[in-house]
């Protein structure tokens, strides 16, 4: 077997890893990326916000963009325009400038992480294929939980300003790989004059102006807000006929007919949910740790750090594991949603006596389980691709759909955040004034039960009204931290639900694609 494009893709792995690490890590070290430079709340949020925005405009392009103008061309172009974009931000004179490349930079993370699929489904014979594909899923499980470590790592260790150096070197390795490996294909010029303009357009303004909203909306009080009421409309109108445009044009940005095909849309909604579900395992405990416990992120980060450690092991596993025929794909998903669902209820029994070791037993669960999940579903929607010439259309589908997943996860944490914990504090304060006095407990941690809060009237009140204040904020930060936690199980129940109504059985690709 010719190794060269096996490095290609080592090098196509490289850069979708670095251009990860240039959302996640950015998104945990944000507080502090803005303290160094200067820059308010309002701002700070517009710096992740645009490049959601390019990300997901980037991986709708992606495929195309390949296609016509080779893997090789265009993931060195990508390359190099990340590399770019990284090595600026840092110096940038002002926050108009910064912002600027920001997005320019979510661009070129768009355009490289789809190329990851589009590359394997093309170079990896089906004896391997498998494997290769458990190496994709460490962009979906890996990546968010080691971007925890590696913030912590240069924040409070090295300099801030490595959040964004730490691409260089990695891109550099990646273009060396790229070169070397990637087949000299020949460029699809022709394809030029097919382009779709009105679908790029339509596509621009409808994921631009949705990732806009689902990140600014808490922010601007949802519809009380002209803008957000604005990027809601052209959402609304811009979607549809997005959906049009791509399903009757000869050469679509995104080819919706695959979406007929029942195993392929599971992988689509699938990885999506899932993207979602796996916030139960990083961000979550990691707010948790530092919002209401008082961690530092180097700290707080060993939590997520043996979830990245566990991939190498579990990813190459459960490939094995589904390589045989025995192996129902969709029994092991449900095997992996349920390791997920017992530990968000687990997680879910939080109080604000716990740190970090309460949430080994439950992390280890969601590093068994994830990998079971993301593999098999993977391996499910791949075998519903017929053939390479259809791996960029699947790539951009399944990439479009995924760039969605963070900011819709973001969005439904602070909408929990803003209505339940509103409700929690609510309560606490009203049991409080029918009760007429106030009673924290030692340094104002209170438990997951609000009754321990208000003591019977033969206990002496105590504390400031300030100290009453940050016990109440606390107490309603853990129930609101058990909610989010109860919110995640449920969405692992309705993955379950998916699995259970829409998937139908495959084979492992060295066996379904012996056949033909």
């Amino acid at each position: 077997m010719n190794m060269r494009p096996l490095i290609g893709l080592l090098g196509v792995l490289v850069a979708a890893m670095s251009a990860e690490f240039n959302e996640l890590v950015m998104q945990t070290a944000l507080v502090d990326v803005r303290g160094a430079l200067g820059i308010g709340h309002d701002a700070g949020i517009w710096i992740d916000s645009l490049y959601e925005s390019g990300l997901a405009i980037g991986m709708a392009f992606a495929p195309w963009s390949a296609m016509t103008f080779t893997l090789r061309r265009f993931a060195l172009f990508a390359i190099g325009l990340a590399c770019v974009t990284t090595l600026l931000i840092p110096f940038m004179p002002n926050i108009d400038a910064l912002l600027t490349l920001r997005f320019i930079q979510g661009l070129s993370g768009g355009f490289t992480i789809p190329l990851l699929m589009t590359t394997a489904l093309r170079v990896l014979p089906p004896p391997i294929r498998l494997y290769g594909l458990a190496v994709y899923a460490l962009t979906a499980t890996f990546s968010p939980a080691i971007s925890a470590s590696i913030a912590a790592f240069w924040v409070d260790v090295v300099d801030w300003r490595f959040v964004f150096f730490e691409a260089l070197p990695l891109d550099a390795i990646a273009a060396a790989l790229v070169l070397y490996g990637m087949p000299h294909d020949a460029p699809l010029y022709d394809r030029l004059r097919q382009f779709d303009w009105r679908g790029a357009l339509l596509l621009m303004a409808s994921f631009g102006c949705l990732t806009t909203l689902l990140i600014h909306g808490d922010h601007e009080d949802w519809f009380n807000s002209e803008k957000i009421c604005l990027l809601a409309l052209v959402s609304v109108v811009a979607f549809p006929l997005l959906a049009v445009s791509e399903w009757f044009h000869p050469l679509p940005l995104l080819k919706l007919q695959m979406l007929g095909r029942r195993n392929f849309a599971y992988g689509v909604i699938g990885l999506f949910l899932f993207l979602v579900i796996s916030l139960s395992s990083s961000s979550v405990p990691q707010d948790y740790l530092v919002d209401v416990r008082g961690y530092r992120a180097f700290q707080a980060h060993w939590i997520t750090l043996l979830i990245a450690l566990g991939q190498f092991i579990m990813l190459p596993f459960v490939a094995f594991l589904l390589d045989h025929r025995w192996a129902d794909p969709r029994a092991v998903t449900l095997c992996g949603l349920a390791l997920v669902m017992a530990a968000c209820l687990g997680s879910a029994g939080i109080d604000a006596s716990w740190n970090r070791d309460q949430f080994y037993l439950w992390q280890t669960l969601q590093m068994i389980g994830q990998p079971m999940i993301v593999v098999s579903l993977l391996m499910i929607a791949t075998n519903a691709v017929r053939g390479p010439t259809e791996g960029p259309f699947a790539s951009a589908l399944v990439n479009a759909t995924r760039s969605l997943a963070a900011p819709a996860g973001t969005c439904i944490v602070e909408l929990v955040q803003r209505w339940r914990g509103a409700l929690h504090s609510s309560r606490l304060v009203d049991q409080v004034g029918q009760n007429r006095f106030v009673s924290i407990q030692a340094q104002g941690l209170v438990s997951r039960n609000p009754s321990p809060l208000l003591a019977d009237g033969q206990q002496r009140a105590v504390g400031s009204l300030e100290q009453f204040a940050r016990a109440v904020e606390t107490q309603a930060s853990v129930l609101t931290t058990a909610d989010i936690f109860i919110v995640m199980a449920a969405l692992c129940a309705a993955m379950g639900m998916l699995v259970m109504l829409l998937s139908a059985r495959t084979f492992p690709p060295r066996i379904l694609f012996a056949k033909h």
